[in-house]
């Protein structure tokens, strides 16, 4: 049986669970090293850059991210420091084809929890500290497209409709 078929399903927009806050992890066990597994495989199997608890159903704050030969696993984030500006494009597993323009830090020092309840700093630039900011918004119940304004997020809402048949 090969590890695609045991992939965890990736949640597509409006799907509500996306727009909720995840719960901060408390217990750090086996369970969780092998949901953190999960996480992976299935970012990878999506061609994911980054993938939290959340788009995958489950709301604690988790989230892994791979970019540039690096894993790194966010468990409990939060910013400690922030500098900087970039403005890029951004896309997201949960919205297939979907694309836009998103300002951010151009670098940020997160306080995060390590696999077995430690806690660590990262630091992290450019598209790096990008992914990390993407990743921990979506524990918070923050999407990219709510930093658009209300006619581009608007237009994104329509289109994601017109292709699933769903209103909002």
């Amino acid at each position: 049986m090969s590890d695609e078929l045991n992939v965890m399903e990736v949640l597509k927009y409006p799907n509500p669970i996306l727009q909720k806050k995840s719960q901060p992890v408390e217990v750090f066990d086996d369970d969780l090293a092998k949901f953190v597994q999960d996480l992976f495989s299935a970012m990878r199997v999506h061609d994911g850059v980054g993938l939290a608890a959340p788009q995958v159903g489950v709301l604690k704050k988790v989230a892994v991210i791979e970019y540039d030969g690096k894993s790194y696993v966010l468990i409990n984030p939060r910013v400690v420091d922030q500098k900087g500006i970039q403005d890029s494009e951004e896309g997201c597993l949960s919205f297939p084809g979907i694309y836009a323009h998103v300002t951010r830090p151009q670098w940020v020092k997160v306080e995060t929890r390590d696999i077995n309840g430690g806690t660590l700093e990262l630091e992290a630039e450019g598209y790096t500290a990008r992914a990390f900011l993407h990743e921990m918004d979506h524990l918070n119940g923050k999407l990219f497209i709510d930093y658009l304004s209300t006619l581009k997020r608007n237009t994104i809402k329509k289109k994601i409709a017109k292709h699933t048949g769903g209103h909002f």
